[in-house]
């Protein structure tokens, strides 16, 4: 890095966060910041994505409920599972949370900013570029962003799903050169070690040059995309990275030196390769694959997938045989084959209401079908990322 030091995002969760009795650890925050100011003085920029807000919030409200004993009367048994209440612990425990950090820094002479996230805001393409310009406004002035989800107005359809995911994002969105992800584990595992089992000798994949759909299986990801448990989501967040070029490593949070261990290169946990930069996607197509919310679809044939897919081509009228949804000219779309599976989105040239009106066209009868001289192409290969 000649202009600069290692650009680092530090994700720590809600696990690592807490201490045995399920509380926030606020000693642990206290020296993860000293950690983190310590790379800073080193010359590393450096973003945290913290999860921890609602677990937060539930304490100061646990505390208020021993001390007001009406409150507990004057809400239904189940309340506390719904997600309005999760959404006020979130809104009260994200100024606790911030607090804790910013006074943890502060002792080290660094001052911090907090950013919340929805999908929503990466989804569109001004908001993506107005927060990239924010956080690196911060890093040139030395703060260090501390960002995680909006939990106060997030639903199920506005949900990164994970910070795991949300510091992916949010690592390709700054080009970071490094995400570190603290875990309650070690890394990724062969075997998964078990409390049951006399097998104590699990260790560790120190090092996945590539995610293969092997490596994709030992996190729980099946070939469909449907999984369980918390290392799917951090294999899945080190794929997005990766593609963006980003060196990726998951590493036991409570480890002792764990973040000056990994800087200083150190074989700590798991580390996942960045792609060349041959393979890597370009910063538009990184933000069409990952960031962007689909509007429709529209299914190809068999014949039209192997040419998308093999020869990196555009999408043309010709090979359609049907459209989903309502979009507009602009809007995400999905691309499937006549089987249904999803291998490819991107931007589209025209509206539903038009790719409806040339399906199966060549390119030169789109003029006469639509009435007016247009796009040659339903998505141009340089608005189509195909999904491998």
């Amino acid at each position: 890095m000649a202009d600069r030091g290692i650009r680092l995002v530090v994700k720590v969760g809600t696990s690592t966060l807490t201490d045995k009795s399920g509380r926030i650890d606020r000693a642990f925050i206290a020296d993860m910041a000293a950690s983190l100011s310590a790379q800073l003085e080193a010359g590393s920029e450096v973003l945290v994505v913290t999860s921890g807000a609602i677990r937060a919030g539930r304490e100061r409200l646990e505390a208020s409920f021993s001390q007001r004993s009406y409150l507990n009367r004057s809400q239904p048994s189940d309340f506390q599972t719904t997600l309005p209440f999760k959404q006020a612990s979130a809104a009260i425990g994200q100024g606790l949370l911030i607090h804790t950090y910013s006074e943890a820094f502060a002792w080290r002479g660094v001052d911090c900013a907090q950013i919340l996230l929805t999908r929503d805001d990466l989804a569109d393409r001004k908001r993506f570029l107005n927060a990239r310009n924010t956080l690196l406004a911060l890093l040139t002035l030395g703060v260090v962003p501390i960002i995680n989800e909006n939990d106060t107005v997030a639903v199920d359809e506005i949900k990164f799903g994970d910070n795991d995911m949300l510091a992916a994002l949010v690592a390709a969105l700054v080009e970071a050169d490094m995400l570190l992800i603290l875990s309650d584990v070690e890394g990724l595992y062969q075997k998964l070690p078990s409390e049951e089992s006399s097998d104590h000798t699990a260790i560790p994949i120190a090092c996945v040059p590539i995610i293969t759909e092997e490596i994709e299986s030992l996190a729980g990801i099946s070939k469909s995309g449907v999984g369980t448990g918390g290392m799917r989501t951090k294999v899945e967040a080190a794929k997005v990275a990766t593609e963006a070029g980003i060196k990726t490593v998951i590493a036991r949070g409570r480890r002792l030196h764990v973040i000056e261990d990994v800087m200083a290169g150190l074989e700590i946990g798991t580390t996942f390769l960045p792609r060349n930069d041959s393979e890597r996607l370009p910063a538009r197509k990184r933000w069409i694959a990952h960031n962007a919310r689909p509007k429709g679809e529209v299914i190809v044939n068999l014949c039209a997938k192997a040419k998308l897919v093999e020869e990196s081509v555009s999408l043309l009228a010709v090979g359609l045989i049907a459209v989903n949804g309502s979009f507009v000219s602009g809007d995400l779309i999905e691309v499937k084959d006549e089987n249904g599976e999803i291998f490819a989105r991107g931007l589209s040239n025209y509206a539903s209401s038009e790719v409806q009106r040339v399906l199966g066209l060549k390119s030169e009868q789109l003029e006469q079908a639509l009435g007016y001289r247009g796009f040659e192409e339903i998505i141009h290969r340089d608005n189509l990322v195909i999904d491998r």
